[in-house]
């Protein structure tokens, strides 16, 4: 996977996130200011994928969430869709030796036995080949929607005849019920809202906004989110 990233000497990996989300934005942004395609901003964010997740690795996160893609996008132009499908399919099928190398297991956050066939293979494979795996967690979320993950639980809940529920019984109808809780999300491009994105397990996320485009965020920028995760104090309601 090339060179070794040199670590910032501000980041304590000691004090490393243990669950970080990333809502990968600002791929069709990128391709328009170089007058190119979406698509062709989407293929340079999976190829920037590949470098930002194996540092990830390197730096021993124990579990990552990417937002690949959400109930909203079907609004989107169907060939930007059908090319995004394409190019998940063969990161995943370029990366599958490298998540097993790596220790990763994969999990899905969705309804991905909507999405097209070939790919519902693919995930499908994923899941199989890094079961067994041990050492991090890499979730994707892809056909997902905080609220529909909700409304889910909710459902499964009426249909188990659950009068009384806690919030250790709700977490366990989840999409996430096996994760540790969320500590920190980065969304890159400029953007300042959650756009649906696990909703409930944000409750107390410390969150981190960045003006760069998702092809642009690089390793380096990755370790300076970090050092600012770092440097604040989470309270979690307590003084």
């Amino acid at each position: 996977m090339g060179a070794k990233i040199k670590i910032n000497k501000l980041l304590n990996l000691e004090r490393l996130p243990n669950h970080i989300a990333i809502i990968l934005d600002g791929n069709g942004r990128w391709a328009t200011k170089r007058g190119l395609p979406r698509n062709a901003g989407h293929k340079a964010g999976c190829e920037n994928l590949k470098k930002v997740v194996q540092h990830i690795y390197d730096l021993g996160i124990k579990s990552t969430t990417l937002f690949l893609f959400s109930t909203e996008n079907w609004k989107r132009p169907q060939e930007e869709i059908d090319g995004i499908f394409k190019l998940v399919d063969k990161y995943l099928t370029d990366e599958v030796e490298n998540l097993v190398k790596n220790g990763a297991k994969v999990t899905i956050l969705g309804d991905y036995r909507k999405l097209p066939e070939n790919l519902v293979k693919t995930l499908d494979e994923i899941l199989v080949k890094t079961a067994d795996c041990k050492t991090a967690r890499l979730n994707l979320a892809i056909n997902y929607g905080g609220r529909d993950e909700i409304l889910r639980a909710v459902n499964k809940a009426i249909k188990d005849n659950k009068e009384i529920i806690s919030e250790q019984d709700f977490e366990k109808l989840l999409y996430s019920s096996d994760l540790p809780p969320l500590d920190f999300v980065i969304r890159t491009s400029g953007e300042l809202r959650l756009s649906n994105f696990m909703l409930w397990q944000m409750a107390y996320s410390e969150l981190y906004f960045t003006k760069t485009l998702w092809p642009d965020f690089s390793p380096q920028e990755l370790q300076l989110a970090l050092i600012n995760y770092q440097r604040r104090k989470r309270r979690f309601g307590k003084v």
